[in-house]
This record gives C-alpha cells, structure tokens and sequence, in this order.
C-alpha cells in the first residue's frame, strides 16, 4: 500500500511539474508569435488552458492580453505539443472579449 502512495505521489509531481512547464512554454511561443508579427507592444498577461491539455497534441488556449489601456481575451488552437514536439501550429480563434481601462482624474 506505501508502494502505491508513493508512486501516486510521483505521477501528481511529475505531472505538476508537467503542467507548470506547458504553461512556461506555450506563453514563450505566444510571445514569439506576437513579436514576430511585429506585435512587441501586445503584452501576455496570463494564459488559461485545461487540466489535460499537456497529455493531448491540440489543445484550445486562451490568452488574455494588454495593450496600453485595452485588455482583451483571445482564443488559440494549438495543433502539436509544445514541449515534446518540433512543430507546433497556432491558429487565432477569435477574441472573447475586450476590455477598456479609462484613468479616473480630475
């Protein structure tokens, strides 16, 4: 039984570890992306994507980005593992939201 626990333990820590790693990676290619798109003042804030999305090939990110005062959510599809793949294809899915921040003065 102590055999098993430990080795449940493992599979979570190694696919923790998996999971924060995936997330490093598919930011940086986003990143990459946007720069070479001549988008060097788009800023990634914070990427979401689902709990599985490390084991599977194509998974579906989303993106929420900044732009001076505007931020916005964007949808990407990832065809190709970003960690154990040499070629991984991202298509723009479309924009979930966008949102204006305005100074308050006076």
């Amino acid at each position: 039984m102590g055999r098993l626990i430990s080795l449940i333990f493992i599979a979570a820590l190694a696919y923790g570890g998996l999971y924060v790693y995936y997330g490093h990676v598919v930011k940086q290619a986003i990143d990459e992306q946007l720069d070479a798109r001549g988008l060097t003042a788009l800023e990634v804030q914070r990427i979401e994507y689902d709990p599985l999305a490390p084991l599977s090939p194509q998974a579906t990110i989303r993106a929420e980005v900044s732009y001076r005062g505007a931020d916005a959510t964007v949808t990407i599809r990832l065809h190709g593992h970003p960690v154990f793949s040499d070629e991984v294809r991202m298509e723009l899915d479309g924009l979930q939201n966008l949102r204006l921040r305005f100074g308050v003065g006076g």
